[in-house]
């Protein structure tokens, strides 16, 4: 029998890269879809919007618009509803700026009819890494699987932190 890791648990095989594994009530499609729509990705991921057209070495940018940038980077590998693999470079501050550019996949498993497995792997970092870089995750994907399964916005440290900012440009 498979052994699970604790759901949404980070686990660090080397020092680095960080995985996270999380089952969400949701269709691959639906899944996607929510990874990959701007308006969606905004809602779970700190006020974030991520602008890309998702092909085969396109670029993507992240940023709180008129507020701050996030990240860029290039969609290395599009594969809908399976797998997205992305270069990841950081841009909110000098500090992780200065870590240089490591990879996100994104792994969607069917589970049953209804739901998915999703696997957020962020490698390719340096040794001793900037925890900035991957310690925001657990946050994320917990905002994902609460949106897509009950439509809801699950209040977190980073949502408040981002919602603050965008409500001071006002």
């Amino acid at each position: 029998m498979e052994k699970f890791p604790e759901a949404g648990a980070a686990l660090y095989p080397d020092d680095t890269a960080a995985v996270f594994e999380i089952f969400i009530k949701a269709t691959p499609e639906r899944l996607w879809e929510a990874i990959t729509d701007p308006e969606s990705r905004s809602r779970y991921s700190f006020g974030v919007r991520t602008e890309s057209d998702y092909t085969d070495g396109s670029i993507y940018e992240s940023s709180v618009p008129g507020v701050i940038d996030i990240a860029e980077g290039e969609n290395v590998e599009v594969d809908p509803p399976r797998r997205l693999v992305q270069t990841f470079t950081a841009l909110w501050s000098d500090e992780v700026r200065n870590e240089g550019t490591s990879r996100v996949t994104w792994e969607i498993e069917p589970i049953g009819d209804d739901s998915s497995r999703l696997t957020v792997v962020h490698d390719q970092l340096k040794a001793g890494a900037n925890g900035e870089l991957y310690g925001g995750w657990g946050m994320i994907l917990s905002g994902l699987k609460t949106l897509l399964e009950t439509g809801e916005d699950l209040t977190t440290p980073g949502s408040l932190r981002y919602s603050g900012a965008a409500d001071a440009r006002s």
